[in-house]
């Protein structure tokens, strides 16, 4: 996964969390804005969300924010 889309996803699973806490859920389209800009990106985020990692449409943010860094979740 590109610097970028790492750092645009740490970005709004803290923003998420400081504004509705720990239990907010997220999916990978909060990452994006509504206009579909940059096509690459959103697929590199889809493919890591639901190839690579498998997971549902919502998930925590705090569990996303946590793959991304590369720390083991539950």
């Amino acid at each position: 996964m590109r610097q970028v889309l790492k750092d645009k996803i740490i970005e709004v699973c803290d923003k998420k969390i400081a504004a509705k806490g720990e239990q907010v859920g997220i999916s990978f389209y909060a990452f994006f804005k509504n206009k579909n800009d940059n096509p690459d990106l959103l697929m590199e985020a889809a493919t890591w969300w639901i190839k690579t990692h498998k997971l549902d449409h919502f998930e925590k943010a705090v569990k996303i924010k946590n793959l991304v860094n590369g720390i083991a979740t539950q």
